[in-house]
């Protein structure tokens, strides 16, 4: 099969596969421990691991996108600040 179309670079592989490990592990937790201690944080409803884990992805997702838009293509300060966010995200939400 050709996916030249879909423009496969080391970094876009790079961000599916952490992706899917993020997913398959939390699953992985899930199994082990199930149901995750639902809380209300922050944003004043429950939310489960894998809620937040949602959360981060879309919020780092944007972090990336406002990065390119307003400081150029060197993204490596948005991972940085998209993990900070994570944190934030999954003690506080």
């Amino acid at each position: 099969m050709d996916f030249s179309w879909m423009a496969w670079t080391w970094p876009t592989a790079t961000f599916f596969i952490v992706i899917f490990a993020l997913i398959a592990a939390m699953g992985v937790w899930e199994y082990v421990s199930p149901g995750g201690g639902p809380r209300v944080g922050i944003l004043r409803f429950e939310t489960t691991r894998g809620d937040r884990l949602f959360v981060t992805l879309l919020g780092s997702a944007f972090i990336c996108l406002f990065w390119l838009g307003l400081v150029g293509p060197n993204l490596w300060w948005a991972l940085a600040l998209s993990l900070v966010y994570a944190v934030g995200v999954f003690r506080l939400v």
